[in-house]
C-alpha cells in the first residue's frame, strides 16, 4: 500500500528524498516531514512503522505543512529499492566510515534514517559499508533526536545542490 501526499506535490521533480526505516515515534516522522516540505524533498515511510499514519500526534507535528508534503509509505525494504532504481543511498548510522558534510551529495540522492531505539539494521548497513555517513558528536551524548539528525543532514544535502541559495537546482524525478 502507498499513501501520498497531494497530486501537486506528488507532480513536481524531486530533488532529495529522505527514508524513514521503521520509525518508532509520529512526531519526529511529522517533523521530518514539515523539513522535507521547507526544502522541497520526498519523505519516504519504510513498514513496519511503531504508529498509525493518520495519528494526530503525527500531523500536529507536521503542523498544517502535512497537505503540501510529498510521501509514501512502503511495505518493505525491496519495495522502496523497486521504486527509487539506481538512486545515490546513504545511510545515516553512528557506524559511518565518514562525517555527513565529508561526502559529496548531488540531485535525487536519498537519505536513509534507522528506527529511534535500533537504528539500521546490521545487515543493511553490510550491503552498503561505503555509503555510510555519520553526525560527528565530540560530546558525551551517544545519538541525536531523529528529527535533528534528518534536519542537519538533509540540510547540508540542500546546501551542497544548491537549493538555499535561490537558484534553481538540477532535479530528478521518481
Amino acid at each position: 500500500m502507498t499513501a501520498t501526499g497531494s497530486e501537486e506535490a506528488s507532480s513536481h521533480l524531486t530533488p532529495l528524498h529522505a527514508v524513514l526505516y521503521q520509525p518508532e515515534i509520529p512526531q519526529n516522522t511529522g517533523n521530518i516531514g514539515r523539513t522535507c516540505v521547507a526544502i522541497g524533498a520526498k519523505l519516504w515511510i519504510v513498514r513496519p512503522a511503531g504508529f498509525r499514519l493518520d495519528s494526530t500526534r503525527l500531523k500536529r507535528a507536521g503542523l498544517d505543512y502535512w497537505q503540501d508534503l510529498d510521501w509514501e509509505v512502503v511495505d518493505g525494504w525491496s519495495q522502496l529499492l523497486e521504486r527509487l532504481p539506481q538512486k545515490n543511498l546513504w545511510l545515516v548510522t553512528k557506524f559511518g566510515s565518514r562525517k555527513h558534510f565529508e561526502a559529496t551529495f548531488a540531485p535525487g540522492d536519498v537519505f536513509v534514517f534507522g528506527s529511534e531505539t535500533n537504528g539500521l539494521p546490521k545487515t543493511l548497513r553490510n550491503d552498503y559499508p561505503e555509503r555510510q555517513i555519520q553526525i560527528p558528536m565530540p560530546g558525551p551524548v551517544r545519538s541525536l533526536n531523529q528529527a535533528t539528525s534528518a534536519g542537519v543532514v538533509l540540510y547540508e544535502a540542500a546546501r551542497q545542490i544548491g537549493l538555499l541559495s535561490g537558484a534553481s537546482p538540477i532535479t530528478e524525478s521518481v
